[in-house]
C-alpha cells in the first residue's frame, strides 16, 4: 500500500427526498477507486447530519447531541488532504445543508484543495460552484478551476452508474489530476511551514 496517498473526503451536498446525488457521488469514488495516489472517504450529510444551531462565537457546542454529531464528521475533515465538492444547484446557489457543513468547519479548510462536481438541468450546477468559491476563499481553502458539470444528470448515467458521454470521465481525469497535484503541493507546504490564518 503507498502510504504516500492522499486523503480525499468526497461531501456529498445534497439532502432532498429522492435525490440523485448518490449517482454522482458513487461515480466520483469509482473514480478515486481507480487512482493509487488517493483514498477516499465519502461524508453524506443524510447519513451523518450537523446540528444547525451554532454556539456563541468562538465557544464549543454547548450540548452533548451536538458534540456527537460533529464528532462524526470533523475529524475526517481534519485528515482530509483535499475535499470534493458533490453539489447540486438550489435556487442558483447551494443546498444550505452544504453550507451548514462548511460553516461548521474552519482549520479544516485550510490551505487545502478543493474540487467540485456539480449537476443541474440547465445549468449543470455552475452557479452553485461559483457560490462555493467565494465562500471557500473566505475559509483560506483553494479552489481547483478545472470542475465538472453534468447537465440534466439523470441522462448521464447508464443503469451500472457510469457515464454515457466520454467526456465526463476525461473532465473527472483532469480535475483529479489537478487536485493530485495541488494537494501534494499543499501538504508539504502545512507540513514545511505550518499554515497561520
Amino acid at each position: 500500500m503507498n502510504d504516500n496517498r492522499l486523503k480525499i473526503a468526497v461531501l456529498l451536498g445534497s439532502t432532498r427526498d429522492g435525490r440523485f446525488g448518490p449517482a454522482v457521488a458513487n461515480w466520483v469514488m469509482d473514480h478515486l477507486a481507480q487512482r493509487p495516489d488517493m483514498e477516499a472517504d465519502l461524508i453524506d450529510l443524510i447519513e451523518t447530519p450537523l446540528p444547525t444551531v451554532f454556539p456563541v462565537l468562538g465557544q464549543p457546542p454547548a450540548s452533548q447531541e451536538a458534540r456527537d454529531l460533529l464528532a462524526a464528521v470533523s475529524p475526517r475533515m481534519a485528515a482530509a488532504d483535499a475535499f470534493v465538492i458533490v453539489t447540486p444547484e438550489y435556487n442558483h446557489s447551494f443546498p444550505a445543508a452544504l453550507k451548514n457543513a462548511i460553516d461548521w468547519h474552519g482549520t479544516e479548510w485550510h490551505a487545502k484543495p478543493v474540487a467540485f462536481v456539480s449537476y443541474g438541468a440547465f445549468s449543470a450546477g455552475l452557479r452553485a460552484v461559483e457560490h462555493l468559491r467565494l465562500v471557500l476563499a473566505e475559509l483560506h481553502a483553494v479552489t481547483i478551476r478545472d470542475s465538472v458539470g453534468l447537465q440534466h444528470p439523470w441522462a448521464q448515467f447508464d443503469g451500472d452508474g457510469k457515464a454515457v458521454d466520454p467526456a465526463a470521465d476525461a473532465a473527472a481525469k483532469v480535475m483529479l489530476d489537478r487536485l493530485a497535484w495541488w494537494a501534494h503541493s499543499l501538504r508539504e507546504a502545512r507540513i514545511t511551514r505550518p499554515y497561520a490564518a
